[in-house]
């Protein structure tokens, strides 16, 4: 029975070395393609709107209530026209009893000057009722300012743009009660997305399309471009001055803007996945003859919304790991699955 009890044996230890055998590691697959030329050259569009160079939203100058708006949106108005009113009459109230205090004053001022003249008085003493009605004089231009200011004029022609009050609100000082665009300059305000802000700056060239008028097309400059972005949209407000803009261009046409970015040569456009983030430092993973892979640092001349393109650290030609680079190690080979490459120039 022994021989028969080893040959057992000798196959479990046999078969125990068949599983105990390493397999062979698969090499991961990875997406790649190769590094292609593309035409620098772009024109960029952004949809806007036709505003005035100088709008102003006119509030009060004291608290009250509303009780009077003489024009409506749209309206032309002329300078020191009367636009909206607020009730008067704790106004009217102060500014009569400023003058009353005032000509009290006037009135013991008077009296004392003339006790002073006969000597009965110091002239200390006539110099703290000058004073008294100094401040009473003061206090009533304050109290008739006040008085005036229940009514809201407008400082410039133009035309009103908005209304931000109606009749019976309860207004704060400074509150806006109407937005009035001036007569004058006209501009286009548009939204430019972050990606496109080392492409444009202060004073470069556009051209503006007006939409609702057919072949009407303005050279503008930029003017004006937000130092930070809007909190929701993520897009920084610029405004675009136009020159000799036409008498018809009215406010809150739609407008198309184009900027033409002219670039010195064409350029390396990779996708943003291909892009491993060391720090500060942009790295591509490389793909060699024998299918592995190294990490190359680049630089990143521009971000795109269809990619980055490259100043230095590849040539065209290369193929490049273009999506899953955070989990590759250099060295390592992988199985190429071709992607679909960057457009190349023509």
């Amino acid at each position: 029975m022994k021989p028969v009890y080893s040959l057992v044996a000798l196959a479990l230890l046999v078969g125990c070395g068949e599983h105990a055998a390493p397999e062979a590691k698969s090499e991961p697959a990875a997406l790649t393609q190769v590094v292609g030329m593309v035409a620098a050259d772009a024109d960029s569009s952004y949809s806007g709107e036709i505003r005035a160079r100088h709008e102003a939203q006119l509030g009060f100058r004291i608290p009250g209530k509303l009780v009077e708006r003489l024009v409506d949106a749209g309206a032309r108005v002329s300078a020191g026209q009367v636009l909206a009113r607020l009730d008067a009459a704790d106004a009217a109230l102060q500014a009569n009893s400023a003058d009353t205090q005032l000509r009290l004053a006037a009135a013991e001022v008077q009296r004392y000057r003339e006790l002073h003249n006969k000597g009965f008085i110091s002239q200390s003493a006539l110099d703290i009722k000058e004073a008294a009605f100094n401040v009473a004089s003061a206090q009533a231009g304050l109290a008739r300012n006040q008085a005036g200011y229940a009514t809201l004029r407008a400082d410039h022609a133009g035309i009103v743009a908005a209304v931000l009050a109606e009749p019976g609100q309860v207004l704060s000082v400074g509150q806006p009660v109407l937005r009035i665009a001036q007569d004058g300059e006209r501009e286009v305000a548009i939204a430019l997305p972050e990606a496109q802000l080392g492409n444009v700056k202060i004073g470069s060239a556009a051209t503006v399309e007006v939409l609702n008028n057919a072949g009407l097309r303005l050279n503008g400059r930029l003017r004006e471009l937000a130092p930070a972005a809007d909190p929701v949209s993520r897009t920084f407000a610029a405004r675009i001055s136009l020159a000799q803009a036409p008498s018809e261009l009215a406010l809150g046409m739609t407008a198309r803007v184009s900027f033409s970015i002219a670039r010195q040569q064409a350029a390396l456009l990779i996708p943003l996945t291909a892009i491993f983030q060391q720090g500060d430092q942009a790295a591509v993973w490389i793909v060699a003859a024998d299918h592995s892979i190294s990490l190359r640092p680049i630089q990143v001349a521009a971000y795109r919304d269809t990619g980055a393109l490259i100043a230095s650290g590849l040539v065209a030609g290369e193929r490049i790991v273009s999506n899953g680079v955070h989990r590759l190690s250099p060295g390592q080979k992988i199985r190429i699955i071709e992607s679909v490459a960057t457009s190349s120039m023509p």
